[in-house]
């Protein structure tokens, strides 16, 4: 970054303190605050508490009472219950953790093996990919964030798709869209996503992946109109370059295109080492759906993916084993923050207020029809995801009120689960404090607000779409739960 140069007479530069004094604080920091308020909060909400029964009609889970809600004595937190809230978040959320830290150290084997980047590559040297670049390229990195929950992972194949796009004759926002917009369809839909879905129906006692098919159906529109979408701007743009939002932009004034043909091609390895891993992802879905395995068998088996990759694409041990911490290391912030997260709930829970505003929201959208219930828990999910924008601290933080709130209310599990994966998924292509959003503009030079002003039409789509789908989910009873 340039340094800001001098006035003559020496004043002050007042912008750059601006700015600091407006920027958005960490979500580390966001959710540390959201735990002293919740701290606050339990010396002025009154203490209250539901029974919980097991109900044999679905599955011997516990659900809330919600004719035995009573007040009880106040329970305020002191200053040591707060410091210890963070440790006992991380333990109470440590499988999750363990689980988010295996995939990113997996991931990155496989990604040390090449196998994946000589596989796009060898795919954008395609003399079909002119007229079938932005489908083929979007459900590519649709399948990875529906099956991986792939996000920053996929930051690395921006450049390519930008290339890609600009040896078609489009501009490097349609390349970028391509890639981002794809991925983002598969993580909203998130059929087999092992972050949103499956640590969202853990939470919420649902089998892993359940509801699958409904979930196809959305990631298939989505992706339809996804696509249709993008694919009419790049058809503007390829006839009139000057209709280009980011036509004066450095990724096109200064464009420095990789050499697509240049790219290398997969080999005989790589197709095996994608070959195992599609293996895997095929047991993995077999042993949830037909033997009831759960995260530690899942995580396993990713483990297992990892070494049978990282022999083959001869990383040898030392290789495997550095990439493994290197991936899980990249995973951490997102991975605590999930336990920090969780210390919000513990906050509720030591203070006996959780209930108490279950009791407050149930009361005002148990005299709404369902289907406006859940739009109105679809609305408090997005405005959640403003403030926190990990996908598993979401979960930790919201989900142990949405699932009960939907039992009172009798909204399915399953629906409020597909509630949460919109209300976070939609906001991860917006929301200015995404950082893996960030990332893909820098290493595509494309400005923020250009891309608000490409996305946005999309977004309001993408929105609307998610209340209908949920209304529908309602409509339908969609479950389990």
């Amino acid at each position: 970054m340039k340094k800001k140069e001098r006035t003559k007479n020496m004043q002050p530069d007042n912008t750059l303190g601006a700015r600091k004094r407006f920027s958005v604080p960490d979500t580390y920091v966001i959710v540390s605050i959201c735990v002293i308020i919740m701290a606050i909060l339990t010396y002025i909400i009154p203490s209250g508490t539901y029974e919980r029964i097991i109900d044999p009609n679905l599955g011997d889970r516990e659900v809330v009472n919600p004719e035995s809600f009573t007040y009880v004595e106040n329970s305020p937190v002191s200053v040591l219950d707060i410091l210890t809230s963070f440790t006992k978040g991380m333990q109470s959320a440590g499988d999750i953790i363990f689980f988010v830290f295996i995939i990113g150290g997996v991931m990155e084997i496989i990604n040390a093996t090449g196998a994946i980047e000589r596989g796009i590559g060898s795919l954008a040297n395609k003399r079909f990919i002119d007229k079938l670049f932005i489908p083929v390229f979007a459900f590519i990195f649709g399948i990875f964030g529906a099956t991986f929950g792939a996000s920053d992972e996929l930051v690395i194949f921006a450049p390519i798709g930008v290339a890609v796009a600009h040896a078609i004759g489009y501009d490097a926002l349609t390349g970028l869209a391509a890639v981002t917009l794809g991925a983002a369809v598969g993580f909203n839909a998130g059929f087999l996503n092992p972050f949103s879905t499956n640590i969202a129906q853990s939470i919420a006692e649902l089998p892993p992946y359940s509801g699958i098919t409904y979930r196809l159906v959305i990631f298939v529109l989505m992706f339809i109109v996804t696509v249709i979408y993008i694919g009419r701007y790049a058809a503007r743009v390829k006839a009139d370059p000057s209709l280009s939002i980011v036509k004066d932009c450095r990724c096109e004034t200064e464009r420095e295109d990789v050499d697509v043909s240049k790219l290398e091609r997969m080999t005989a390895r790589d197709g095996i080492v994608l070959l195992v891993l599609i293996g895997g992802i095929g047991l993995m879905i077999f042993g949830v759906f037909k033997l009831g395995w759960y995260l530690d068998e899942m995580a396993g088996i990713f483990v297992g993916v990892g070494i049978i990759c990282g022999f083959i694409g001869r990383l040898g041990p030392n290789g495997i084993a550095s990439n493994f911490v290197s991936g899980a290391a990249a995973l951490t912030y997102g991975a605590l923050i999930t336990g920090f997260a969780k210390a919000i709930v513990i906050m509720m829970e030591d203070g006996q207020i959780m209930d108490t505003i279950i009791h407050s929201l149930s009361s005002i959208v148990l005299a709404l029809p369902t289907g406006i219930a859940v739009l109105g828990m679809y609305v408090v999910q997005i405005i959640v995801s403003f403030i926190i924008p990990s996908s598993t601290g979401q979960a930790a933080t919201i989900m142990p009120i949405m699932i009960p709130l939907a039992d009172i209310v009798g909204i399915t599990r399953q629906t409020s689960v597909l509630c949460f994966q919109f209300g976070d998924g939609f906001s991860n292509s917006f929301i200015p404090t995404s950082s893996v959003l960030m990332s893909y503009l820098a290493v595509s030079k494309v400005p923020y607000e250009k891309w608000i002003k490409f996305v946005c039409p999309l977004m309001i789509v993408w929105t609307l779409m998610g209340a209908v789908f949920l209304v529908i989910a309602d409509m339908m009873n969609y479950g389990p739960m």
